[in-house]
C-alpha cells in the first residue's frame, strides 16, 4: 500500500477521476430535469394522486375538474437543471449520452484498477478499517484533522466512502436506472419486482441522486480540509508538489472549463432544441434501435394489480366529428388501415371486436416517471397487417389521432413494423373489461407495451403505412419529437 501510494497517481487514473466529474454533474442536471417532470414519488405503481411518500416542489392537484399530468411538470432554472425550462425531451437526451459515456469510463476506471494492481488503494483489505473510520468520522466531527501519516493516500473515512461510492453506489445507480425501462420490464418482468416496482426503483434512483450530490459536496470540502495543493497535485500532476499554486491553478482552470460546457450546452440546447435533437438521437439511435427492435414483451400482472386510478395525459379531441361519434356511440366509426399496402382495410369497431381478441394486462409507463396497471382488449396490430399485406417498401406505421397536439395539427406517432408486429402490440377498445372510456382514448388506443407512453396514441383514426417519417411534419417520427424533442425510439 504505501509502495504504491508513493508512486502518485497515474495519468489514466487522474483522466478517469476527471470524465467522471464531467459526466456526473451533467447526470446530477440533466437527472433534476426528468425529476421535476413529474415531481412525485411513490412506493406504489398505481400512482394514485395523495399516495406519494415525497413532492419535490410540485404543484397543487386540481381538484373538481379534469386534469392531465403534463399539468404536473415544473419549469427548473438552466443553472441547476440540463438544459433548464420545461425541457423534459433533451434532458433525457443530454441524460442518456451522459450515461453512456459514464457507464463506459467506469468500466474502464475498474478494469485498469485490477489490472495495474491500483485497487489496493481503494479496497479495504482489513476489517479493522471500520473502526479506524469510525475514529476520522470522530475527529472530522470535532472539526479537527487527522494526521499526515493518516493519509495512504486516503485516510480510512475517505478509503471507505471512495470504495462505496464506485463499488456499491454506481452499480445502484445503474441497476434502478434499469429497473425504470419499459423494454426492460417488458422483456424480463421480473426485475422491476426485485425492487418492489418501477415506482420504488424510481424512488431509490432519486435517492442515490441526493447521494451523488451530498459525496460531491463532502469529498470537494474534505479535499480543501485537509490540503487543498496536496490533494490537487495529487489529482492534477498525480504527485504531492511544493508548487501548491500551479495546482491550484490548474485545477480551477479545468472546474471552469467544465462548468463552461455545462453553461454552453445549456444555451445552445434552448436556443436550438431541434440540432440537439438530431444530433445527440443520431449517437442514442445507435444501440437504442436495435435494442429496441430486439425486445418482446412478456408482460401478464395480476387483475389484483389493477390500478384504482389511472392517471391521464393529453386533452381529448375537441372536433364536431369526434364529438359527434361519440355522441353516437361511434356507431359510424371507421378504421383505415392505408398507405404502402396491397390490400386497404376500413372497418368499424363492431368488425374489429369480432376480430381475434387479445388481452393483457400490464404496466404503463409514462416518460414523466408515473405508471399505471390496466387490463387491455383489442386486436394484435400484426393480425391487421397481415390483412393488408405492407408492400415491400413499407417501414413504419403512421397512428394518427382525432386529437391535435400543442401547434394545432393532427396528432400522430410511428413504430416501426417490427415494433407493430410485437405480440403485446394491440388496437385496445376495451379497459378493465369495459369498453375505452374517452379520457383514455375511446374509439381505439394503441397499446406497445415496450414503449412509453407518449408512443401509444389515443382516439386512434387511421393507420398509414410508410416508407420513412422525414417528410411528415418536423419529421422526427412523431407530434412529441417534433413539438417536445423527444427520442423517437422510446423503451427507455
Amino acid at each position: 500500500m504505501h509502495v504504491i501510494a508513493a508512486l502518485g497517481f497515474p495519468a489514466w487514473l487522474r483522466a478517469a477521476h476527471w470524465i467522471n466529474v464531467f459526466f456526473i454533474g451533467f447526470l446530477v442536471r440533466s437527472g433534476i430535469q426528468i425529476l421535476m417532470a413529474y415531481p412525485r414519488l411513490y412506493l406504489n405503481d398505481d400512482c394514485t394522486p395523495g399516495s406519494e411518500w415525497l413532492t419535490v416542489g410540485a404543484r397543487r392537484i386540481p381538484h373538481g375538474r379534469p386534469w392531465t399530468t403534463l399539468e404536473q411538470e415544473v419549469p427548473v432554472s438552466p443553472w441547476i437543471a440540463q438544459p433548464g425550462g420545461k425541457q423534459l425531451g433533451l434532458g433525457r437526451h443530454w441524460h442518456f449520452v451522459a450515461a453512456t459515456f459514464w457507464l463506459i469510463n467506469g468500466v474502464v476506471y475498474v478494469t485498469l484498477l485490477f489490472i495495474t494492481g491500483e485497487w489496493q488503494r481503494l479496497i479495504p483489505t482489513s476489517w479493522s478499517i471500520f473502526p479506524a473510520a469510525w475514529h476520522t468520522f470522530l475527529t472530522y466531527a470535532s472539526f479537527r484533522s487527522p494526521p499526515a501519516s493518516a493519509f495512504h493516500p486516503y485516510d480510512p473515512l475517505q478509503q471507505l466512502t471512495y470504495a462505496a461510492v464506485v463499488f456499491l453506489l454506481g452499480p445502484f445507480l445503474i441497476v434502478t436506472a434499469a429497473a425504470q425501462s419499459p423494454a426492460i420490464e417488458a422483456q424480463l418482468p421480473w426485475y422491476p419486482r426485485l425492487f418492489g416496482g418501477r415506482q420504488v426503483a424510481r424512488s431509490l434512483h432519486f435517492l442515490g441522486l441526493l447521494a451523488v450530490i451530498v459525496f460531491t459536496v463532502l469529498h470537494t470540502a474534505l479535499v480543501l480540509i485537509t490540503g487543498a495543493g496536496r490533494n490537487l497535485g495529487d489529482i492534477i500532476l498525480g504527485q504531492h508538489t511544493s508548487d501548491t499554486g500551479l495546482a491550484a491553478a490548474l485545477g480551477v482552470a479545468l472546474i471552469a472549463v467544465i462548468l463552461a460546457i455545462y453553461a454552453l450546452t445549456t444555451i445552445v440546447s434552448r436556443r436550438r432544441p431541434r440540432f440537439i435533437q438530431v444530433a445527440l438521437g443520431a449517437f442514442l439511435s445507435l444501440w437504442m434501435t436495435p435494442l429496441s427492435r430486439r425486445t418482446v414483451s412478456r408482460q401478464e400482472l395480476a387483475a389484483s394489480a389493477i390500478s384504482p386510478h389511472f392517471l391521464v395525459n393529453g386533452d381529448p379531441p375537441a372536433s364536431a366529428e369526434y364529438l359527434t361519434e361519440l355522441w353516437r356511440g361511434f356507431a359510424g366509426y371507421r378504421l383505415r388501415v392505408e398507405g404502402l399496402v396491397e390490400r386497404p382495410l376500413e372497418c368499424s369497431l363492431a368488425e374489429l371486436a369480432a376480430l381475434p381478441r387479445q388481452t393483457q394486462t400490464t404496466r404503463h409507463n409514462c416518460i414523466q416517471g408515473w405508471t399505471g396497471i390496466a387490463t387491455w382488449t383489442g386486436v394484435r396490430v400484426a393480425d391487421l397487417l397481415a390483412r393488408v399485406q405492407p408492400k415491400p417498401e413499407a417501414k413504419y406505421l403512421v397512428f394518427w389521432s382525432y386529437s391535435c397536439d400543442h401547434a394545432d395539427q393532427p396528432f400522430y406517432e410511428t413504430l416501426s413494423l417490427e415494433q407493430a408486429r410485437h405480440p403485446q402490440t394491440i388496437l385496445a377498445y376495451a379497459m378493465n373489461g369495459r369498453p375505452l372510456p374517452m379520457e383514455h382514448g375511446a374509439p381505439l388506443r394503441l397499446r406497445a407495451e415496450t414503449q412509453l407512453g407518449f408512443k401509444m396514441v389515443k382516439w386512434v383514426r387511421r393507420i398509414e403505412l410508410v416508407e420513412s417519417f422525414s417528410d411528415i411534419r418536423g419529421g422526427q417520427g412523431g407530434s412529441r419529437e417534433d413539438n417536445m424533442y423527444y427520442e423517437h425510439v422510446a423503451g427507455i
